[in-house]
C-alpha cells in the first residue's frame, strides 16, 4: 500500500494553464500532499496558497538554488513541469541522487533541437527517472537523442488539454475564417504559411492570428507582412482575452493552421478538434502520429485547401476527442502518476 503521507513537489513556471492545474489538484487530491515552487510570471496570475512558494524573477541564482535544495530533499517525488530553469538543472546535476524521484513533464521546447542543449541538461535527461507525456513519440525522441532510460507515464497533465463540451452558438459568417498559429513565437512559422495562403488572397477569407504573448518584435514583423499580403483580411489579435472570450473566437473559426516543427499548441488543437474544426499541422511531428493512432483526422499543412471539414470526419473527430481526452481518463492518469 502506498504511503499516504508521501510528499510531492511540483516545480513550474507561472504560465496560463498552471492556475487551473493547481486548483484541480487541490480540489481532487490531498492538498497537504502537494507543494508547488513557482517562478512568477506577471502576465498570468497564480493565486497565493499555503502550499505554494513563489520565486521572484529578480532572485539571484544563489537564492534560487538554496530554495530548490531545501525543498527537493524534503519530498518523496519531484514533478518538473518543463525543464527550462538553469538553476534547478544545476541543483539536480550536483545532487544526482534526486533524479530517480524526478518526473519530468515534457513540454517540447525543453528538449527539441538537442544540438542547442547544454551538456548538463543532456546528462540530466539521460539519467532522469521518469517521463510524463501522452505523446509517445516525444518520449521516443528523448531516448533517441539523449539516451534516456527512465519510465514513461501517460498523462495529459493540464486541464487545457481536455475535451470540454461548450455551448457556443457561432454567428453566421460569409467568409472562411482561418486561425493561424497560437502565439507570437517564431516556431509558429507564420510567414511561411502566409506565403502558402497567398493564392487565396482574392477569396472571401479572414486570417486571424493570435499574437498576444511571445516575441514582440516578431509579432510586429508578422503583422507587417500579413497586412502587406492580405490587407484588411489579416487580423492580428494583440490583446490577451479571458478563456470564455477566446472560446467565442474559436467558435467562429472554420480552419486552423499550425506549422510548428515540434510538439506545440496541443491545448489549442484539442479544443478546436473538439469544436469540430478543420485542423492543419505538419505530418512529420509527433502529435500527427498521436492523432492518427486514436483515429482523429488532421490535415497536412503542405496541402492547404479552403474547403470545410467533411461532416462525417467532423463527427468522428468529435467522438474520438471526447473519449480519449476525457475528464475521467485524465483523473485516472493523475491518480496513477501521483501514486506511482
Amino acid at each position: 500500500m502506498k504511503n499516504q503521507t508521501e510528499k510531492i513537489l511540483h516545480c513550474m513556471y507561472g504560465e496560463k494553464f498552471i492556475e487551473p492545474f493547481i486548483q484541480l489538484v487541490n480540489e481532487n487530491f490531498p492538498s497537504s500532499k502537494h507543494y508547488f515552487i513557482i517562478i512568477k510570471n506577471k502576465k498570468f496570475h497564480i493565486k497565493p496558497r499555503s502550499n505554494i512558494v513563489f520565486l521572484k524573477s529578480n532572485m539571484s541564482a544563489f537564492q534560487k538554488c538554496l530554495i530548490y535544495m531545501k525543498h527537493l530533499n524534503q519530498v518523496d517525488k519531484i514533478i518538473l513541469h518543463g525543464l527550462f530553469d538553469r538553476d534547478i538543472l544545476l541543483v539536480l546535476f550536483f545532487q544526482p541522487w534526486l533524479l530517480k524521484k524526478c518526473y519530468w513533464v515534457m513540454w517540447g521546447g525543453d528538449f527539441y533541437f538537442p544540438q542547442k542543449r547544454s551538456w548538463i541538461k543532456k546528462q540530466i535527461i539521460k539519467r532522469i527517472g521518469h517521463f510524463v507525456t501522452y505523446i509517445k513519440g516525444d518520449y521516443e525522441l528523448a531516448r533517441k537523442w539523449y539516451g534516456a532510460k527512465g519510465e514513461r507515464h501517460e498523462c495529459f497533465m493540464y486541464p487545457s488539454n481536455l475535451y470540454k463540451k461548450y455551448d457556443i452558438k457561432p454567428n453566421e459568417h460569409n467568409t472562411i475564417n482561418i486561425q493561424l498559429g497560437n502565439s507570437a513565437d517564431p516556431t509558429n512559422n507564420h510567414i511561411e504559411v502566409l506565403e502558402k495562403l497567398l493564392k487565396y488572397k482574392d477569396e472571401d477569407i479572414k486570417i486571424f492570428v493570435p499574437l498576444s504573448y511571445g516575441n514582440e518584435e516578431y509579432s510586429k514583423s508578422v503583422t507587417l507582412k500579413g497586412k502587406e499580403f492580405f490587407g484588411d483580411k489579416f487580423i492580428p489579435l494583440m490583446e490577451f482575452v479571458p478563456f470564455e472570450k477566446y472560446l467565442e473566437f474559436l467558435g467562429e473559426i472554420d480552419i486552423a493552421i499550425f506549422a510548428h516543427r515540434r510538439q506545440q499548441a496541443m491545448g489549442n488543437m484539442i479544443t478546436l478538434l473538439g469544436l469540430g474544426k478543420k485542423v492543419y499541422m505538419r505530418s512529420d511531428i509527433t502529435p500527427w502520429k498521436l492523432f492518427k493512432d486514436i483515429d482523429i483526422e488532421v490535415f497536412d499543412v503542405e496541402n492547404i485547401e479552403l474547403d470545410l471539414i467533411d461532416e462525417v470526419i467532423k463527427q468522428n473527430n468529435l467522438k474520438r476527442i471526447k473519449v480519449y481526452f476525457s475528464k475521467e481518463n485524465y483523473h485516472k492518469q493523475l491518480t496513477r502518476l501521483f501514486e506511482a
